[in-house]
């Protein structure tokens, strides 16, 4: 009985680090998206293919307005990118306590965000985003399998009360 018992909890850590790490996924990409908007809002060109295409379009709007009225251009670019962002690290946080809306609308946000990289056909970007999007949706089937295995313990611990 104690090695079944040992192998179940191992099990759930499993899953709850597979659960942890889908909804991280949303804190990375926030992250980066930021990353890549300073970096490229300071006049650079290289960046995380991980990012946003959302907040690479508000930048490049953002330097465009910054050719005509100065640094306000950038400025207001920037804070449009820390909402973006900042929708994200809500995913991650929601996610992260186990809402399961948090982790599908998150997913398709990002995915309607990957149609910006195939209009322009970054291919690097497109396949991360579906990586992305992979690891994400293994957070989600995880927390599935987590809910399982604490409805069944509920429903055990219940059976044990019931027949003591």
């Amino acid at each position: 009985m104690e090695d079944q018992e040992k192998k179940l909890i191992e099990e759930k850590l499993k899953i709850e680090k597979q659960f942890q790490s889908g909804a991280d996924w949303f804190f990375w990409i926030a992250g980066l998206s930021l990353i890549n908007s300073v970096i490229l809002l300071a006049g650079s060109e290289w960046g995380f293919i991980i990012g946003l295409g959302i907040t690479q379009i508000i930048d490049a709007i953002g330097l465009l307005i910054a050719e005509e009225v100065g640094i306000a251009g950038k400025i207001i670019a920037f804070i449009f990118d820390i909402v973006a962002a900042g929708i994200f690290v809500l995913f991650g946080v929601f996610a992260r306590k186990r809402h399961k809306w948090a982790f599908v609308t998150g997913m398709v946000l990002y995915a309607v965000d990957g149609l910006i990289f195939l209009l322009v056909l970054d291919v690097l970007s497109i396949g991360f985003h579906i990586f992305a999007l992979f690891c994400i949706y293994g957070g989600f089937k995880a927390l599935g399998k987590l809910s399982g295995i604490e409805e069944s313990k509920t429903v055990e611990t219940q059976s044990m009360t019931v027949s003591d």
